[in-house]
């Protein structure tokens, strides 16, 4: 099948090589490469089309090497970039070009930044005049204050990893509370993804589908998308792609709810051409 023709979209992915120059503030730098050739193979094998690789934190705003990795594949990637927020027009500009449709807030582990001081406003203006989307991975205890700037600018936002609660079950979480409730406002998406980041291994496969249950009843499939993760950092030793892509299914049973979960919702969010879509 052409590449061109969208079958499933992998909505959260990193590549990386060692050697790369690491951020000074970082959870983690890992020994080993994570490459676009590796990725790409792992799609194929599992007839997804089409993804969307994410900056990792610990490589911080220095977007070089994803942006060679969209460059590399423009027709089956899309990219979500860090970036200082006195970054210029002309940087934005030219990762838009490159393929880049958002920019990622990853503070977990870190304090909440002033999104209130005027170059994060100008931020977010301009990445509201781009048509991007701000991703943001938080604890789910903060997603309301951090929430905030974002949607009061006007800009869509993409909560990361379930909104990361922190108990199971997940509706007894306060800050996933909020995220189901906030749901209303129609500007939000959540990743449906990554549930080892949230739950131990004994009892993420029962948390993470009823967390998905109770986003799918709040938001609908119009408003999830399914992310792999890979290549699992830190976790590599408990998931792979397989599985990953494999949890959907127990997460949302129905096949045709899934397709638009895999298919139509992040072709439109990511600016995938939606006329490939595969019928």
């Amino acid at each position: 099948m052409p590449f061109s023709a969208i079958t499933a979209i992998d909505s959260h992915a990193h590549v990386f090589v060692r050697g790369l120059p690491l951020a000074e503030m970082r959870r983690h730098a890992p020994d080993y490469d994570a490459t676009l050739a590796e990725y790409l193979a792992l799609l194929d094998a599992h007839g997804v089309s089409h993804g969307v690789l994410v900056q990792p934190s610990f490589l911080g705003t220095d977007n070089r090497f994803l942006i060679d990795a969209l460059r590399a594949s423009p027709a089956r990637l899309r990219g979500v970039a860090v970036v200082d927020p006195r970054v210029d027009d002309a940087t934005l500009q030219a990762m838009a070009d490159a393929g880049v449709v958002g920019i990622r807030l990853n503070i977990v582990g870190m304090p909440l930044p002033d999104f209130l001081r005027p170059d994060w406003q100008r931020l977010f203006a301009r990445v509201h005049a781009l048509g991007w989307h701000v991703e943001l991975h938080r604890e789910s205890r903060d997603l309301p204050l951090a929430a905030r700037a974002v949607l009061d600018a006007g800009c869509a936002l993409v909560v990361d990893h379930f909104g990361r609660p922190a108990s199971a079950p997940a509706i007894a979480d306060e800050g996933f509370a909020w995220l189901l409730a906030a749901a209303a406002c129609e500007r939000i998406w959540v990743k449906l993804s990554a549930a080892y980041r949230n739950w131990p291994v004994a009892t993420a496969a029962t948390a993470a589908h009823d967390a998905a249950q109770a986003l799918l009843k709040s938001f609908g499939p119009e408003r999830l998308v399914w992310g792999s993760d890979w290549p699992h950092t830190q976790h590599r030793e408990i998931a792979d792609f397989a599985t990953a892509h494999a949890a959907l299914a127990d997460w949302v049973p129905d096949a045709a709810v899934r397709r638009r979960i895999l298919v139509d919702t992040p072709a439109r969010l990511f600016k995938f051409n939606t006329g490939d879509i595969d019928q």
